[in-house]
């Protein structure tokens, strides 16, 4: 299945039924008066959130989307039908948005999240609704009104503990498959992975959390060049940020301390909050080098790049460094939902007294 990430929908709610304007006319009974009955009311078109969808592939090739609408009023005091709505299944991280206005209209963050997109048109009233004391034969109906529509755009950001960012060929998906049971597409050659991969980390009985990968980005990536520029949004929604770095890449010609810069300013470019998330340098490959070798390269590598932040040493391909790594992301994300909730606390509180 291919992995689509953004659609654009047309959703049209049921328009309402018509009242009815009729009059009881029953042999014996000259007086039968008003029996019109109210119209239905069309249906809505709602949109809920399901776990065991991963892709956006279904809006892809369906683009429109409509309720039924509500059932004429009849004579004899009968009332319409109401008009059948439907419910559009999606991800867990879908963004939901106005396709003109680009007003935000739901984010389905947590499974079986209901959200209405379209209300459908109210039914019109019929004549009977309207006999009174002084107007016992009214003829007055009301139409029904039209349902909701618009055009959606669908945008889905996966939901992930950790992202990783990195060149193409920076040893992303083999780390990504070295910690967790994820069997991402591994190659010798660049642009590998083509869609996110999601990867479930286990250091422990109930103690895990979720590694994205993404494809590798290159210089401009922000303005559109290569892959992954469509695949930072997925990276917003993250915790924590790992930076994988090529120590020893094949080709001489290519620095390590070029290639990490790009990144980042990529990630300027594209979005502050995103550069100003919290990210891990991880010197991938240090296998390729010399014993002796590593702790300077490494040494020289931090001293260039000018970085005051976590470093890890790991090689993706033999697992050194993995476990170590993950066990600091574990503690990580463990102490910021505990701080999370140390805010939330106070506020309540606060709010109380």
């Amino acid at each position: 299945m291919h992995f689509i990430d953004e659609a654009r929908i047309e959703i049209a709610a049921g328009d309402g039924g018509n009242g009815s304007a009729s009059m009881r006319r029953e042999k014996f009974i000259p007086f039968g008066g008003p029996d019109g009955g109210d119209g239905g009311c069309g249906g809505s078109v709602y949109a809920i959130a399901d776990c065991n969808i991963n892709t956006l592939i279904d809006y892809r090739y369906l683009k429109k989307h409509q309720a039924c609408n509500g059932e004429h009023g009849r004579g004899s005091d009968c009332y319409g039908k109401k008009g059948r709505g439907i419910t559009l299944r999606m991800p867990v991280g879908t963004i939901i948005t106005d396709g003109n206005t680009g007003r935000l209209i739901a984010d389905l963050a947590q499974h079986n999240q209901h959200v209405l997109l379209a209300k459908g048109g109210s039914g019109g009233l019929g004549n009977l609704r309207f006999k009174s004391s002084t107007n016992r034969a009214p003829r007055q109906k009301t139409d029904g009104k039209p349902g909701e529509r618009g055009l959606l755009k669908l945008e889905l950001r996966i939901l992930a503990d950790v992202g990783l960012l990195g060149m193409p060929n920076a040893g992303k998906s083999t780390f990504i498959a070295t910690v967790s049971s994820a069997k991402p597409k591994i190659a010798s050659y660049p642009f590998t992975t083509l869609s996110p991969n999601l990867g479930v980390v286990r250091i422990g009985p109930e103690k895990s959390f979720i590694v994205a990968d993404t494809p590798g980005l290159i210089r401009g990536a922000a303005e559109g060049a290569g892959l992954g520029h469509q695949f930072l949004r997925h990276l917003q929604r993250t915790r924590i940020l790992l930076h994988l770095v090529d120590l020893m890449p094949f080709n001489n010609d290519i620095d390590p301390i070029l290639e990490a810069s790009a990144i980042v300013n990529e990630l300027r470019k594209y979005d502050e909050t995103l550069y100003h998330k919290p990210r891990w340098l991880v010197l991938n490959k240090i296998d390729m080098a010399r014993k002796q070798e590593r702790e300077f390269l490494a040494a020289n590598f931090i001293k260039r790049f000018g970085w005051k932040g976590p470093v890890f040493q790991i090689s993706s391909l033999t697992g050194a460094g993995c476990k170590n790594l993950c066990y600091a992301v574990y503690d990580h994300l463990r102490e910021s939902s505990l701080a999370v909730c140390e805010q939330r606390t106070e506020k309540v509180v606060l709010h109380n007294a």
